[in-house]
């Protein structure tokens, strides 16, 4: 319903005239050259009139608008239009809850006027840039948070919402629905019963509440036993971070003794100077560290005992001494090689007046003569000495040089024997 500024209202002089809206990022969407449609002094969420805007923040997306006015916006640090925290991108109940606050806006309509010209008296005494009323006085950080807030834009939020006549089978539009198709998911999911309304005030919000049972159970970092570990290992580096940058982060807990970056495993090692700084370091920067938008792991590094430990676990030996069993099945490890150079190298066990083993290789026959086949040929083995090794036909035994020339059973020995008597 739109209305105008001289219309008999009360407090009409308090309506709301904006020339851009408070939004996030992904809201805003990633196309820079985006139009807006204006519309002035209209009722929608907020009970109190203010300026709408509606626009499309990029190709395959749907149109959206703002639904709360500039000062409810204000009051709770929030966009205007997904209702989510513009620090952490978090619901609200998420982020009052890691700051231990309870604000506490009255619902009815007498008593949120009253309360919504109080903030507006303290937001004009202020920059207009920070929050006001309980969530000014909390304080500027929580490990929960940190842990939780979404550091990129979520562009998916501004899809389409899915076609109910492609659900149905009677979409007739095709590529051209500006409408998803794609099957729903669980009609029993919590998170699709959402209300803007629930979210503003902080209840009942599905998407808090799934946070919420995250941060529950998200992994806690342990510190090590071993005192003489003040090395901490930090994953998940990329390209374009650098040794200054982890530098420049770092130094604020204590002295920095090394900066070892391995870039091949895109990880790197920090070593301080002491334990205690190694330990601030760990409970400031585990699960919090944001590097030109890149969440980056922080871990204890492990002590030289330990690496030694699992040596000894690999070559088949505790940390107490005690011999581990085989797993059956397996084979057997080799015999390490002989360490002295005068062991004998008789690894087939051969008796020593045995001679040397011959291959049964025999020589190719001439050209032009077959083959003959098998069977039908002359033995490839003498057989006289059924002790002794056999040696193919056409070879001597080693030691012997063999001259083709000279052998009386070539071709043409006879005739050139003959010949020359």
């Amino acid at each position: 319903m739109a209305t105008s500024l001289g219309a008999n209202i009360y407090n009409r002089q308090n309506w709301e005239d904006a020339d851009f809206p408070i939004l996030c990022q992904t809201c805003l969407g990633e196309n820079p050259y985006i139009r807006m449609v204006r519309l002035i002094n209209c009722l929608l969420i907020c009970a109190r009139p203010f300026t709408v805007f509606r626009w499309c923040p990029g190709t395959r997306m749907r149109f959206k608008k703002t639904e709360v006015c500039q000062t409810c916006s204000k009051m709770k640090n929030v966009c205007q239009t997904c209702l989510l925290d513009l620090e952490y991108g978090l619901p609200i109940q998420v982020r009052d809850t890691g700051l231990s606050i309870k604000d506490d806006v009255p619902k009815s309509d007498v008593n949120k006027e009253y309360y919504t010209q109080n903030m507006e008296r303290e937001i004009g005494n202020s920059d207009g840039t920070r929050p006001v009323g309980l969530l000014g006085k909390a304080p500027s950080s929580s490990d929960m948070l940190l842990k939780l807030a979404r550091t990129t834009p979520y562009y998916k939020r501004n899809r389409p919402h899915i076609c109910s006549f492609w659900v149905k089978g009677e979409c007739k539009r095709g590529e051209e629905c500006p409408y998803r198709h794609e099957k729903p998911t669980d009609p029993d999911d919590p998170l699709a019963d959402q209300n803007i309304k629930d979210r503003y005030y902080g209840i009942n919000d599905p998407v808090a509440d799934k946070l919420l049972k995250r941060a529950s159970t998200m992994p806690r970092l342990d510190t090590p036993e071993d005192k003489s570990i003040s090395t901490l290992y930090v994953g998940g580096l990329g390209d374009s971070i650098t040794d200054s940058e982890l530098r420049n982060h770092f130094y604020q807990f204590g002295e920095i003794r090394t900066t070892t970056i391995v870039q091949r495993q895109q990880c790197a090692f920090i070593q301080f100077a002491t334990r205690q700084a190694a330990e601030l370091a760990a409970e400031k920067s585990f699960n919090k560290l944001i590097i030109k938008g890149r969440r980056l792991n922080v871990k204890w590094g492990r002590s030289q005992g330990a690496r030694g430990k699992e040596g000894r676990e690999r070559e088949g030996v505790t940390e107490m001494g005690m011999k581990l069993e085989p797993v059956p099945g397996l084979p057997g490890a080799l015999p390490p090689p002989p360490a002295d150079e005068d062991a004998p190298t008789n690894y087939f066990n051969l008796g020593p007046n045995s001679a040397p083993p011959v291959m049964n290789i025999s020589l190719p026959p001439p050209p032009g003569v077959a083959m003959p086949p098998p069977g039908f040929g002359p033995p490839m083995f003498h057989s006289m000495d059924p002790m002794a090794i056999p040696h193919p036909i056409g070879m001597r035994p080693p030691g012997h040089v063999h001259y083709p020339s000279q052998d009386p059973q070539r071709m043409g020995a006879h005739a050139s024997r003959h010949g020359g008597s």
